[in-house]
């Protein structure tokens, strides 16, 4: 099954409150969105309420994948909000729903985001991840390469501290 993928959707009561059933359901998974687990709808709702207002008052832009009628992916193009980065963004809150991990919808997903970065003038692509869950494989095997680390940058839980790994993907043809 195919990935139907939605720029910029209106953000409803009804979607917003998908998002946050997304975003808690991958983060209680062990997906790498924020938060640790367990959380609930009300932590994730006060990172996602501020996240939301960057989407719908700009300039972050919302991508959204589903699986028939079934949100099942989404990232935002977040802005640098600075002019000398103009020309590049960074993809947070990259997600995939837990069911359906192993499907090819990250893949989609992130093919997405560089053809639309591409269309919507960025040279570029920046992603962070959280070390230790093997996420940096999965983006270098669609082109991303380590540009740098932050050592313990996250702090899960007292003593489990963990790297955050700085991925580009250059969007412009090289010679």
């Amino acid at each position: 099954m195919s990935l139907r993928f939605i720029l910029d959707p209106e953000l409803t009561p009804h979607l917003r409150a998908e998002i946050v059933a997304l975003w808690v359901d991958v983060t209680n998974a062990g997906g790498a969105v924020g938060f640790v687990p367990p959380v609930t709808t009300a932590d994730v709702r006060a990172t996602a309420d501020p996240t939301f207002a960057g989407i719908a008052d700009g300039p972050d832009r919302l991508l959204l994948g589903y699986a028939n009628d079934r949100l099942v992916a989404l990232l935002i193009f977040s802005d640098n909000r600075f002019g000398l980065k103009a020309h590049w963004c960074v993809l947070k809150r990259v997600m995939v729903h837990p069911d359906t991990q192993g499907s090819g919808y990250g893949s989609a997903l992130m093919r997405e985001a560089a053809r639309l970065g591409r269309e919507l003038g960025r040279e570029a692509l920046h992603v962070t991840v959280r070390d230790g869950l093997g996420l940096d494989g999965f983006y270098r095997r669609l082109g991303y390469r380590e540009i740098g680390r932050l050592p313990g940058a996250l702090r899960l839980a007292p003593g489990d501290d963990r790297d955050e790994v700085l991925m580009w993907l250059d969007l412009m043809p090289t010679d």
